[in-house]
């Protein structure tokens, strides 16, 4: 039975997007219209992406703000309708509340007519467990336990999924030993055979690999000085990003991984653990 256990959940790749409304030029000092112009950019990203993971065949989950979901209807409708999960990502992307954890939810499930079972805080900052599990989600997604000084700074807290109460906790993907994150950063500025091959090195050691991106990324920014993106988030992004997203799902594909949502993973984790004991 243990065998059985290890086979049935090696090699899952759980993808997931942070869709919100654009807001990093704010944090360069630039007059920027979060709603109107930072939602433009988050749609035609968002679609990109789409267009991405259609190509390839394959499923992911898509964590949005209610600023982005109120705003974007037919692009929420696409997600929804290409077989990808929708879970939560807060309410205003830039202004985030202690009630967002209630109200992102409400909005979700209004728009898509659907529950969100998931939730991952703006910018990974910490959020009240207590308010997570209060709230009736399954899931939350808003550690990266890198080590990075900041707020990805969590050493202590586990590298892998772990329960929380009755929620489970689904840390982003790192590196064992060192800790080396591989979220969004990583895949625009390291060398693709390296990255992949730490991808690897986490997928043959956890039998899972989770990963994220935002719309934004996919967006052509080194045409827009006037947004003052620094080179290490503007470098390689647009078509590019694309492009890279694509050749990591083709690499995972090839190995025979699966791609899963977060609900999907945390059900059948949490079902399978029960049966098991």
């Amino acid at each position: 039975m243990h065998y059985e256990f290890f086979l049935y959940f090696c090699s899952m790749i759980l993808l997931s997007f942070d869709t919100e409304e654009f807001d990093v030029p704010r944090e360069h000092g630039v007059m920027w219209d979060t709603l109107k112009e930072g939602m433009e950019v988050s749609i035609e990203g968002t679609n990109r992406i789409l267009d991405v993971l259609k190509e390839h065949g394959v499923k992911a989950t898509f964590f949005c703000t209610g600023n982005f979901a109120e705003n974007a209807p037919e692009v929420m409708q696409r997600i929804m309708d290409e077989g990808h999960e929708v879970a939560c990502h807060g309410v205003d992307h830039w202004n985030p509340q202690p009630t967002d954890v209630f109200r992102s939810k409400e909005i979700v499930e209004r728009v898509t007519g659907r529950t969100a079972y998931g939730y991952r805080q703006p910018r990974m900052f910490p959020v009240s467990d207590e308010d997570i599990e209060k709230a009736g989600f399954l899931y939350n997604s808003s550690l990266n336990p890198a080590f990075i000084p900041g707020r990805y700074m969590h050493l202590t807290e586990p590298r892998t999924w772990f329960m929380r109460g009755k929620v489970m906790e689904i840390p982003a993907s790192v590196t064992p030993l060192i800790r080396f994150p591989l979220f969004w950063l990583s895949l625009h500025n390291l060398p693709e055979g390296l990255y992949h091959w730490m991808v690897r090195r986490v997928v043959n050691k956890d039998g899972y690999f989770v990963t994220y991106f935002h719309p934004w990324e996919f967006y052509e920014l080194k045409e827009h000085p006037e947004m003052k993106m620094p080179f290490i988030i503007k470098n390689h992004s647009g078509k590019a990003m694309a492009k890279r997203l694509g050749n990591l799902i083709e690499m995972l594909k090839k190995r025979n991984h699966k791609f899963i949502t977060f609900n999907e993973f945390t059900h059948d984790h949490i079902s399978n653990s029960i049966s098991v004991l």
